[in-house]
């Protein structure tokens, strides 16, 4: 009995993980990466496709982010690691950040349970 404790306990530990991973508030920066450089997924960085960086989500997510400033938003695909600067959530390709309108920073909110 206490072994089905534990394991349920365990369960419900990785699905709250899961759920706050799954929507994400903070800002967003744009690849200062050449396009072609490697991704950590072992492809190549293509600046016009709809693509980001997120430090933990698994390579193939689909993830919807949006520009809170004007409620833009688009989906990319997660297939880098980053961003590796204090409070950045996502590194978005050129192509993404120019569909939210923006080029620089954004402060966008990242929905993950696409």
């Amino acid at each position: 009995m206490l072994c089905i404790a534990t394991i349920l306990g365990c369960a419900f530990s990785s699905t709250s993980v899961t759920s706050s991973l799954a929507e994400q508030a903070g800002i967003a920066s744009v690849y200062s990466h050449e396009s072609g450089s490697a991704t950590a997924n072992g492809g190549k960085l293509n600046h016009a496709a709809l693509t980001a960086a997120h430090r933990t989500l698994p390579f193939g997510s689909k993830v919807r982010v949006t520009n809170k400033s004007n409620g833009r938003s688009v989906i990319v695909t997660i297939n880098d690691r980053g961003p590796f600067v204090r409070r950045r959530i996502i590194d978005l390709s050129p192509a993404a950040a120019r569909s939210l309108g923006f080029s620089g920073l954004a402060q966008v909110g990242i929905d993950a349970s696409q």
